[in-house]
């Protein structure tokens, strides 16, 4: 009764000539598909990377002096900061092995009478002036024996036992104790804040 338009007519046609899905052509064998045929894209890189800027070449010589005195005061700061840290790169030769590293725990571990020796040391220098009272000139001198006498204790005490944990923990060591002992008298005499290197144990810790 009602007639079918012919545009639908062709379509009817060419659906029932065209197969629904197409049989897939194998592939070869040892073929590895890629990413996009498995669906996966490969990311991208940002856009925004860190790149190692170029030093600007000098324009004259002044701005050369310039570039290397800071770099000079660079280099000059990472050494100290090095040899303040303990860092065996920067320390002096004198500071340097892991018997010396010992001998500074040694030190740093206990109270010194050295560290009060320079105080005491300037209050017998003024209290010993002719001017001031016998009293106080009588004081100073005793203060000054005290401080002689409990340096030179002391000392004795700081090299006996560096002597004893040189032995057990580097027994093939070929330093001097002599050095070693001068070396930690030398310490226990200079500020604690003031060290370098600086103190990696609290006082009263177990060396």
């Amino acid at each position: 009764m009602f007639r079918r338009k012919s545009a639908d007519l062709v379509a009817d046609a060419s659906a029932e000539v065209t197969p629904a899905d197409e049989p897939a052509t194998p592939a070869p064998r040892g073929y590895t598909p890629s990413k996009r045929e498995l669906g996966k894209q490969t990311p991208k890189r940002s856009s925004v990377q860190r790149r190692r800027v170029a030093e600007k070449a000098p324009e004259n010589r002044r701005e050369a002096y310039r570039q290397l005195r800071d770099r000079q005061r660079a280099e000059r700061a990472e050494a100290t900061a090095g040899m303040k840290a303990g860092d065996e790169r920067y320390l002096l030769p004198r500071d340097r092995g892991p018997e010396r590293s010992l001998v500074r725990d040694v030190v740093d571990s206990r109270r010194t009478v050295g560290t009060y020796f320079f105080g005491g040391a300037l209050v017998v220098l003024i209290g010993s002036q002719p001017m001031m009272p016998k009293v106080v000139q009588l004081g100073t001198n005793i203060l000054w024996v005290i401080l002689a006498a409990g340096v030179v204790i002391d000392s004795i005490l700081i090299a006996r036992k560096v002597k004893r944990l040189v032995r057990e923990r580097f027994p093939k060591s070929d330093q001097r104790l002599g050095s070693l002992y001068l070396y930690g008298i030398m310490r226990g005499l200079t500020f604690r804040r003031m060290r370098i290197p600086k103190p990696k144990v609290e006082i009263g810790a177990q060396v």
